[in-house]
Formats: C-alpha cells, sequence, structure tokens
C-alpha cells in the first residue's frame, strides 16, 4: 500500500481521494488542512509542521497559499509530491521548479486522463487545421474562485503558438476577431464539476472537441494514479504526459 499525506484533506477533492484511497491500493496516513474538522479516519492536521506520521509521497487538493509550506516539509523530507491545486502565480511556479531539484514533482492543472486525451487531440487538430478560429469555453460550479480555469490555460498551452493572443472574454471589445487571438471564455454556475471545449471555426464548416467530467472521482483516481507514479520517478517535474507515456509501456 502506497502510504499517503494528503494536503487538503478536508476539502471536496481531499475527501474525494480518501474514499477511492484503499481501492487504488494507497492508504491517508495523515492529512492537512487549515480546516481540520476531525471527522475524517485518519489524523487531520493544521499545518505540515504537526505531522509526525511516515508516508512515501504527498498528495495535494488545496489553495496555492499552502505550497511555501507543502515544499518545505517535502523537501525535509525527501517525499514527492503531487501538485493538484490551481491557480498557481508565477512566483509558485518559480517555486515548484526550485523544489523539483530536489525531489520529485508532478503537476497537472487537470488530474484527468480524459482531459489529456482533449489536450492532445486539441493539439493535433490546431496542426492539422491551419487558419481556424480557435476559442476554449469552460464550465464550472459556482464555487469555483479561479477563472479561467486553470485547464483551459492548459488546452490554450496546448494550440497556441508564439504569436497567438489570448483574449479572456470580449467585453468592451469594439473590433472584429483578429485571426492570431484565441479566445478563453470562463461559465460559473451550479455544480458542473467540469466542462472544456475546444472549438475550431472555418470556412463552412466547425470542429469541436469536448470533456465533460460526470463526477469529482475522475480527478480524484487520476491523482492517485499519479501518487503511484511520481513515487518511483527521480527528482524533476513531471505530469500527465509522462504519467501517459508509463500508461503505454505498462
Amino acid at each position: 500500500m502506497l502510504k499517503i499525506l494528503l494536503s487538503g484533506a478536508c476539502g471536496r477533492m481531499g475527501r474525494q481521494v480518501a474514499a477511492l484511497a484503499e481501492d487504488a491500493q494507497a492508504e491517508i496516513v495523515a492529512g492537512v488542512d487549515v480546516h481540520a474538522d476531525g471527522d475524517q479516519k485518519f489524523p487531520v492536521y493544521p499545518s505540515f509542521s504537526l505531522v509526525r506520521e511516515e508516508a512515501r509521497v504527498i498528495v495535494d487538493f488545496s489553495r496555492p497559499e499552502a505550497l511555501p509550506a507543502l515544499l518545505a516539509y517535502a523537501k525535509a523530507h525527501g517525499l514527492p509530491v503531487v501538485l493538484a491545486a490551481t491557480g498557481y502565480n508565477e512566483d509558485d511556479l518559480a517555486s515548484i521548479r526550485e523544489a523539483a531539484k530536489e525531489i520529485a514533482v508532478f503537476r497537472s492543472a487537470n488530474m484527468s486522463l480524459g482531459v489529456h486525451v482533449l489536450r492532445m487531440l486539441a493539439r493535433q487538430a490546431a496542426q492539422l487545421l491551419p487558419g481556424y478560429d480557435i476559442e476554449i469555453i469552460e464550465k464550472h460550479h459556482n464555487q469555483k474562485i479561479d477563472a479561467p480555469s486553470g485547464t483551459a490555460l492548459m488546452l490554450y498551452d496546448a494550440v497556441s503558438t508564439p504569436q497567438t493572443v489570448p483574449i479572456f472574454g470580449r467585453s468592451g471589445r469594439t473590433q472584429k476577431r483578429e485571426k492570431n487571438e484565441i479566445g478563453i471564455h470562463a461559465i460559473r454556475g451550479g455544480t458542473v464539476p467540469g466542462e472544456h471545449e475546444v472549438g475550431f471555426y472555418g470556412p463552412s464548416e466547425v470542429v469541436t472537441i469536448t470533456h465533460s467530467a460526470q463526477d469529482r472521482s475522475i480527478f480524484a483516481r487520476g491523482a492517485l494514479s499519479a501518487a503511484h507514479f511520481i513515487a518511483a520517478q527521480a527528482p524533476g517535474t513531471y505530469d500527465m504526459e509522462d504519467l501517459a507515456q508509463d500508461m503505454l509501456k505498462g
């Protein structure tokens, strides 16, 4: 059994990971959450400094604010980490790259393997449909804080070029669409776990590639798969593409 220290243990995704851990041949030995409520089957601490249990890997579904303490603990204990939070700024990303010199770091804005397939297909479509207008639409529940989603930005990276300009909505714009634009649009409402669409709009045809999450368990399963993968890796940065390649080899 893979022993996991779960960061963000009391949040929606933390609870999903805990519920599915045993089926994934993993054990949550402890959790860290600033809102520790004591109703989990394992000890949950408000800070990393209080953790005494021994783990093999950290899985994080918390917030970017928790990153400095998480990385400090991981480096001090030589633990690989799975970073599944979104909303990191450039300073956060620099800290992650620096930490990866000492520990293995798996980071993805979306832990769904299906979303990784969407990203691969979107990249291929952008290459095969040159000159088509590209628009990205994402939908999430009304409690999501960051917009656009990390996944939408990941999809933008997959289809963009050095000349591309991201346009976040078009409110206040009074000119026609430029050819080098890629629109990114965020919708928030209800309890939608996550939907993403990449549309390619060309002369007399439209191609759309979509992914719809039915519930949050897909992200928890992906994070648990990533935990097994990263536990065996050398220091460095890894993502869903590395996990997919490893699965194809197996």
